[in-house]
This record gives C-alpha cells, sequence and structure tokens, in this order.
C-alpha cells in the first residue's frame, strides 16, 4: 500500500484529496503547513507529496526545493496543487523540483490518474540501473519469481567482473563506469543474438549482473557476452598493461600489485537440474558457481550440473 502525503492549508479540501485517496487503497496522511509537511517527510516512508502552493509557514515552493537539497528526502515524487491555471505557478513548480501539477478545482478522476502516473514512473525509476539502464533487484527478483510460477524450465545466471576493485584503484571510477557500461552492451547484445524467447538481463548493483532465460539459451548468451567483452575491454586498458597482460596497483601499505587484465566471471544454475522450491535457491547456486568460474584465469562460465 503506497503513503501518500496531502498538504493544503484549505482542511477542506485536504480532507476531501485524502478522502478519494483512501476509498482507493491509499494509505493518506494530511498535513496543514509547510513546516510540518518537512519535518514528516524526514521521518521517511512517504512514497508521494501533494503539496499545495500556498502554505502557512512555509510555502509548497520553497517545501519542495528543500525536499530536493536534502538527500533523505530528495528522492520523494511531489505533485503540486496549484489555485489557479497560471502559468507562473507551473513554471515555479517545476523549476522547484516538482513531478507533475493539479490545477484547482481538479477533477477526481484526473487527481487519481496523476497519481497513480507519477508512483508508476517513480517506480520505474527506482527499478532501473542510472548507469547502465539495465532492470535493477526488484526486476530480477520479479522476472525470477515469474519464471518459478510457470512452471517450464529456466535459468538463472550470476555475472560478475574480475579483478574490477583493482581496476578502478588503477584507472579511476570514470573508466571503471565505462567497464560496466561495456559488460551491460555486451549482454544486451548477446541475449538478443540467441533465438527463442526474451532473454531477460538486468543489473544486480555495482560489478554485478544477471541473466534469466531458458536451459538451452543460457550457455550461449552467457558464451558470446564473455567473446564480445573480451574482445572490447582491452581498449579501456592502457596500451603498455595490454602488452604486458597485466596492470599495477599500489596497495595501502605502498606494495605494488599486479593483476590480470579485467575479466567475466559466470556462473549458470537450471532449475532443470534440480527441485527448486523457492526461486531464490537457485540465485543461490548461480553465485556458488561464479565462485567456481572465478577460481580459473581469464573469463569463464560455470554451469552447475549437479542434481537430476
Amino acid at each position: 500500500m503506497s503513503s501518500l502525503l496531502v498538504v493544503d492549508d484549505d482542511r477542506a479540501v485536504a480532507a476531501f484529496v485524502a478522502g478519494t485517496l483512501t476509498l482507493e487503497g491509499f494509505q493518506v496522511t494530511q498535513r496543514h503547513d509547510g513546516e510540518d509537511a518537512l519535518e514528516f517527510c524526514r521521518r521517511g516512508g512517504i512514497d508521494l507529496l501533494l503539496l499545495d502552493i500556498n502554505l502557512p509557514r512555509c510555502d509548497g515552493i520553497e517545501v519542495c526545493r528543500r525536499l530536493r537539497a536534502e538527500a533523505a528526502t530528495a528522492s520523494i515524487p511531489v505533485i503540486m496543487l496549484t489555485a489557479a491555471d497560471q502559468t507562473a505557478d507551473k513554471v515555479l513548480a517545476l523549476q522547484a523540483g516538482a513531478d507533475d501539477y493539479l490545477v484547482k478545482p481538479f477533477d477526481t478522476l484526473e487527481l487519481l490518474a496523476r497519481v497513480r502516473a507519477t508512483l508508476r514512473r517513480n517506480a520505474e525509476m527506482r527499478a532501473v540501473s542510472p548507469l547502465t539502464g539495465l532492470p535493477g533487484n526488484v526486476r530480477i527478483d520479479e522476472e525470477i519469481a515469474e519464471r518459478h510460477r510457470w512452471g517450464e524450465p529456466y535459468a538463472v545466471c550470476h555475472v560478475d567482473l574480475d579483478n574490477f576493485k583493482a581496476f578502478n584503484d588503477a584507472y579511476g571510477f570514470l573508466r571503471g563506469d565505462a567497464v560496466i557500461r561495456l559488460l551491460a552492451r555486451c549482454l544486451r547484445e548477446a541475449a538478443a543474438a540467441v533465438p527463442g524467447p526474451p532473454v531477460f538481463t538486468g543489473h544486480i548493483g555495482g560489478d554485478d549482473f544477471a541473466i534469466v532465460c531458458t536451459p538451452d539459451q543460457a550457455e550461449a548468451v552467457c558464451r558470446g557476452t564473455l567473446a564480445g567483452f573480451d574482445a572490447a575491454v582491452v581498449a579501456l586498458h592502457d596500451p603498455d598493461d595490454v602488452t604486458a597482460g597485466i596492470f599495477r596497483v599500489i596497495d595501502r601499505q605502498g606494495a605494488e600489485r599486479s593483476y590480470p587484465l579485467v575479466s567475466v566471471s559466470v556462473g549458470i544454475a537450471l532449475s532443470s537440474r534440480r527441485q527448486v522450491d523457492d526461486p531464490r535457491e537457485l540465485a543461490a547456486v548461480a553465485s556458488e558457481m561464479k565462485t567456481v568460474a572465478k577460481s580459473q584465469p581469464g573469463s569463464r562460465v560455470a554451469v552447475d550440473r549437479r542434481g537430476t
């Protein structure tokens, strides 16, 4: 259930909006001035703020600006409520960081539509990695659970970069981000090249990725990813390091350490190889097999062939 905060100094308007949203299944709290709204938002747990512009103590424009300036509240979506259909109010609201606005008096159906659309957009943004554009953990978990419910055999693959932390230390985070984007691109290209139903690719976080597909697709997607990555990643290392086949990093004790060029390790777990009661079990097996792949040099794929 989404938690909404309605802020309007007109208590009748606030009660009407809150009542409408409550009937639609939302959990709604009311506040009637800007300072109270800020204090409530800082406590956390707010999924959407409906904010009037004309408020005592701190007007809606300033409330929105202050929310956006604080890390703990910057991501709260805001729909601004304006009293008149004036372009200046809309522009000020959007410049302050509002996600949308509604002009009073507004239609109930429009109110509900704007609330749902803003919540949906916010959920979609949180579910996608800003660095790679791939779905994040929420969608990965949903995809695995959905495949499990279908009852058809499926594969979960855990993809991880090797020597990535050392690469970041040696070359800097900007080039490190380029490596992560490269791996994401290779995943997408390999997934698109494999015949059969759509292959799901997601970004777990950092240098970890996931693939969810049919068992027949798993090795082809993973080996295609590794081939594309290994061919392109050399360009992100310094030429001298490519020639030597290693790069060097000074550790915290001041000692020089050498690492192989960045590669990729993949663990594959197949639902057809074992009895799976909880889809999270298969993800854990894929992570275990990724560790097996990492025990060998270079880009490797390890497939769990235990079980039936």
